[in-house]
């Protein structure tokens, strides 16, 4: 792992959206898809799983009975034919996705594994292998990766669910929305370094919709310069998170779009904590990051992150 790398993926991820537009564009990766799905079962580990979990609760808000499991947990659906399996694996050699992935190979679900790195152990009995497309990314971080597995999942959904959801110009809009936020990192950057560098972690608030947002931007806060980080949906936080803001210097990216974000915003003020919201004006933020496109929530799903992404990496950097 290496901060420099890293800093160098995350300021490619313009190029690797364009280029997954394009692919997007040609052709549909799941045209392959067989008839009569009647589930779907995502499994994956870490952000893998984050992504897929957004993609679940997309799903069942169209009608479709959809399901993000933990790979490591010991059972979950019994194989199908109904059933669609989906693992998802940036490297294809995750140990516990590919454990859970036995249980539905050879014919017994059908199965479309989702990898940067076609030809590994992921895509062994797979039938049909769908691209992440991201690049290698030499720091060593899933940011890319991250990024690409929710286009593609977007994608999945609009195929299983006949939306006409245009996944490529969504991607395209995101890669404005990531060039901007890169491009003007100067002028927003600075204050974030400092308003979110306390004694107690960073902590990140999201709604249920991209709660992956939350769930990604802690992870690259503890797997970078390793500092103390974690996440939580927006209304819940009212329930188990909020005891937090009596005890500690409680600092926090705010990813706004919750009916909740009042809620959270109102114990804030009582007790002087600090948030930053990314994307929209929230009354008694401490700052605010605004970048094309943020009023769309789908883009806001496949771009906020950098803001977090970013912090990490010139953390990571400076130690």
């Amino acid at each position: 792992m290496n901060p420099e790398l890293y800093l160098a993926d995350l300021e490619a991820k313009p190029a690797a959206l364009t280029a997954l537009a394009d692919s997007l564009d040609a052709a549909d990766p799941f045209a392959a898809l067989p008839g009569g799905i009647e589930r779907v079962l995502f499994l994956g580990m870490g952000s893998s799983r984050y992504a897929a979990d957004v993609a679940a609760l997309r799903l069942r808000a169209a009608g479709v009975s959809a399901h993000a499991e933990y790979a490591s947990a010991a059972a979950s659906y019994p194989p199908d034919p109904r059933t669609l399996v989906v693992p998802i694996s940036a490297t294809g050699g995750s140990r516990e996705t590919l454990d859970a992935l036995a249980r539905y190979t050879g014919g017994a679900s059908p199965v479309a594994a989702l990898t940067n790195t076609p030809g590994s152990a992921l895509t062994a009995g797979a039938d049909l292998v769908v691209p992440l497309l991201a690049g290698p990314e030499e720091g060593g971080v899933a940011c890319r990766t991250f990024q690409h597995t929710l286009a593609l999942l977007l994608a999945l959904e609009s195929r299983l669910t006949g939306s006409g959801l245009d996944v490529a110009a969504l991607v395209r809009r995101a890669a404005e929305a990531t060039t901007d936020l890169l491009d003007r990192r100067d002028d927003w950057l600075p204050l974030t370094l400092e308003l979110l560098d306390g004694p107690h972690g960073v902590y990140a608030l999201a709604p249920a919709e991209r709660l992956s947002s939350a769930q990604q931007s802690a992870l690259m806060v503890r797997e970078g310069p390793r500092r103390a980080a974690d996440a939580c949906e927006t209304g819940d936080w009212a329930h188990v998170d909020v005891y937090l803001t009596k005890t500690l210097d409680y600092r926090a990216l705010l990813y706004p779009g919750s009916r909740y974000d009042e809620q959270a915003m109102d114990w804030v003020r009582q007790r002087g904590s600090t948030v930053i919201s990314v994307g929209a004006d929230v009354k008694d933020t401490a700052a605010v990051i605004r970048y094309t496109h943020d009023t769309d929530p789908d883009v806001a799903l496949l771009t906020e992150t950098l803001v977090a992404e970013l912090v990490a990496a010139y953390w990571w950097a400076a130690q």
